[in-house]
């Protein structure tokens, strides 16, 4: 991640739009891995598995915020990719640098109040079941297992309605690929249709790998619910995608490659 950022910010020939996307994916993405595995790491080493409730909160709040800036940005890239590949003699007009700055800015700003309703409201539900959370990280399910109270109700209730926003974005992101694949059958020569599908591939593998993991990390019935199966599905979807980000990015883009 930190070559993507160096790469991109060094090298002019990659400000481009669909370029600082992928920088701002790659900040995103050296935050998100940074708020948990640290700590994980630490408590690993020094044979503890403590955490205080101002610490847990910060890593709940910084998490919530990278992570969900980062699903915003991938809509924001989607639109992009439909854009670059379905309507290219528009592109430089629809997608400017200040129209790209905007979105990422929206992206950034709803994420970090997106944030702060979700672990202010965390937080103010009173907690009496125990200290222990069975989670290598804060995480709000496993937080409203210590709840006391009905009170824990209104965090389920605002998890609903993200998970509204989220399929929203999600519909967005499928309905843009959609006709992207339209746009791309109708491309004559085949040289033509493999670059447009190069470009579009990584962001698409990237999308299905983080929207499969967090859903059933946060859908997934009672009945099949343990502890190992809870660490593997949030190892999955808050490690796996920073780690796996930068891989699937780079290894297809010649330009990027160059530029490193």
């Amino acid at each position: 991640n930190g070559l993507i950022i160096t790469a991109v910010a060094c090298d002019h020939h990659l400000h481009t739009p669909m370029y600082f996307l992928l920088l701002n994916l790659s900040v995103l993405d050296l935050g998100s891995i940074s708020t948990t595995l640290p700590k994980a790491m630490a408590n690993s080493l020094w044979d503890t598995r403590a955490i205080s409730y101002t610490g847990c909160a910060a890593q709940l709040f910084f998490f919530f915020f990278f992570v969900s800036a980062e699903y915003y940005l991938l809509t924001v890239m989607a639109y992009d990719r439909y854009v670059a590949i379905c309507k290219p003699l528009h592109y430089g007009t629809l997608l400017g640098s200040r129209a790209c700055a905007h979105m990422a800015a929206a992206a950034w700003g709803s994420a970090f109040l997106y944030a702060v309703v979700h672990t202010a409201n965390t937080f103010s539900v009173p907690l009496c079941r125990g200290n222990v959370i069975n989670q290598f990280f804060c995480e709000i399910p496993h937080i409203l297992k210590l709840s006391c109270s009905d009170s824990y109700l209104r965090e389920v209730g605002l998890l609903v309605v993200s998970a509204c926003l989220g399929l929203g974005c999600f519909v967005f992101i499928v309905v843009s690929y959609v006709q992207i694949l339209r746009a791309m059958l109708r491309i004559p020569s085949e040289q033509g249709r493999h670059k447009a599908f190069s470009t579009c591939l990584p962001h698409l593998a990237m999308v299905s790998l983080y929207v499969s993991t967090a859903m059933f990390a946060y859908l997934k019935p009672p009945s099949i619910s343990s502890p190992v199966l809870n660490l593997v599905v949030s190892f999955l979807y808050s490690v796996v995608p920073p780690a796996v980000n930068p891989l699937i990015y780079s290894m297809r883009n010649q330009e990027l490659k160059d530029a490193l």
